[in-house]
């Protein structure tokens, strides 16, 4: 019998290949546990279409990122934060605050958990902060912080 694999299976394949089992494994197992479907024309022309739509919406979301990871390479944004008498900040400057930032100068939404922030911004100045957005993408965000 021929089943189409739905769910990654240890010792017999990934998902979306199509294997050849045993009448009872195949039955009693694969498919009584929703780790398979049987492999008609119909399951495997629909499991094709399947996989071209998830494709087309990859290839869009790809497409979307880039354009935001060069927006990004381009911006820069300008942080104020209160200094002590020292002239260093009070606190440091957050993944929060530069989403923010980002959202209120250039009208980009990013989720703070893409920023990929090796050390915490405690000192007035130029930094470079790396993003991460996904699909091996990275940008680069020029951030200016101030003292008020």
């Amino acid at each position: 019998m021929k089943v189409l694999l739905i769910k990654d299976v240890k010792s017999l394949g990934k998902k979306g290949e199509v294997k050849e089992v045993k009448d009872g494994y195949g039955k009693n197992f694969l498919i009584g546990k929703g780790f398979a479907r049987h492999a008609t024309p119909e399951i495997l022309a629909q499991h094709a279409s399947d996989e071209l739509i998830v494709a087309k919406n990859l290839e869009k979301e790809v497409k979307v990122l880039k354009q935001v990871a060069a927006m990004l390479d381009q911006a820069e944004i300008i942080i104020t934060k209160k200094l002590g008498q020292n002239g260093h900040l009070f606190g440091s400057v957050t993944k929060e605050e530069v989403a923010l930032a980002l959202e209120e100068q250039y009208n980009i939404k990013i989720d703070k958990k893409h920023i990929n922030e090796k050390n915490a911004i405690k000192t007035v100045g130029e930094h470079d902060l790396d993003f991460k957005l996904g699909h091996g993408l990275h940008a680069t965000l020029h951030v200016d912080v101030q003292g008020e």
